[in-house]
């Protein structure tokens, strides 16, 4: 059983180490100021997993959120290396802020632009993540509208 699990494990990582990977900071503004440290990995085809880590303030508050989103990725071929993007996935955030403290989990979509530029490598994305909270209590936030910054591993 564990040479099996040994087995799993070691093509799991083979497979992730030969899809393309970058990593990098997403920034965003409008109702506040947001900077996430940002990951993403390929997972075949047109299809990809971004996890980010982020800072955001607001109205006197604070928090931290953690996002995990399932992508799926289309080129634009009238512009070569440029694409769009849209995905789903969980948000978990630790907030504070006049003395509370809460967390809260939603579900959020993403839809936005990336391009890659051929002489280096650099990834650009210009994104919205609205997310619908479940967790104290409903509600829906547009987003932010967010620039990303990635370097291609």
């Amino acid at each position: 059983m564990k040479k099996l699990l040994l087995v799993l494990v070691a093509v799991m990582g083979l497979t992730f180490a030969a899809n393309a990977q970058n990593i990098g900071v997403r920034l965003g503004g409008g109702q506040g100021f947001g900077a996430e440290l940002s990951y993403q990995q390929g997972l075949g085809g047109m299809n990809r997993l971004e996890a980010d880590l982020g800072y955001h303030s607001w109205a006197g508050g604070s928090w931290l959120s953690l996002s995990a989103l399932y992508q799926a990725h289309f080129d634009i071929n009238a512009v070569p290396n440029l694409g769009w993007y849209a995905g789903v996935g969980p948000r978990i955030d630790l907030y504070t802020g006049g003395g509370n403290a809460n967390i809260g989990l939603g579900i959020c979509g993403q839809l936005g632009l990336d391009y890659h530029f051929n002489a280096l490598p650099v990834q650009l994305s210009l994104d919205i993540r609205p997310c619908f909270y479940l967790y104290p209590n409903t509600s829906f936030h547009w987003g932010d509208i967010a620039l990303g910054i990635r370097y291609m591993l």
